[in-house]
């Protein structure tokens, strides 16, 4: 089974609100040795005039691993997980993401390109906080190798 071209241009629901904790952008900021005080500190973070910790820039692809999988649930994608390798993620944010956040997402496969047995499935996940402003977009490429 090949991905469907027809994915192109499909947007699904918003993801259920997720509630960014202090706890686990601590946790992510220790996993990819981000040092910046304001990661780990809240009176560090509050002195640089935010709420609270501030998620390190990758720290996006926790919420947007939310949308990705309904995009590998959907019936008739074509994905067959087993077969993707991770190409290309990107992060154009308009404000940092932090502690106390509720965030949702949208995720609009944006393209499908087959490259002989394979394809490249490009989605983007429009992060929005409580008041429905954008924080950030993720943009990830998915390589499905073909069968060989």
């Amino acid at each position: 089974m090949s991905v469907n071209p027809e994915l192109q241009g499909r947007v699904f629901a918003p993801t259920a609100p997720y509630l960014v904790g202090r706890e686990k952008v601590r946790e992510f900021a220790r996993a990819v040795f981000a040092t910046n005080p304001i990661n780990l500190d809240p009176d560090a973070a509050r002195a640089a005039g935010h709420a609270d910790v501030v998620a390190p820039p990758t720290f996006a692809v926790v919420v947007q691993e939310l949308t990705l999988a309904q995009l590998l649930a959907e019936p008739d994608a074509g994905i067959d997980f087993s077969r993707v390798v991770h190409g290309d993620q990107r992060f154009s944010y308009t404000r940092p993401i932090v502690a106390g956040d509720e965030l949702t997402a949208t995720l609009t496969v944006s393209s499908v390109k087959t490259l002989g047995a394979h394809a490249m499935v490009t989605a983007e996940s429009q992060i929005t906080d409580a008041e429905g402003e954008h924080v950030v977009t993720a943009v990830s490429t998915l390589v499905v190798r073909g069968e060989e």
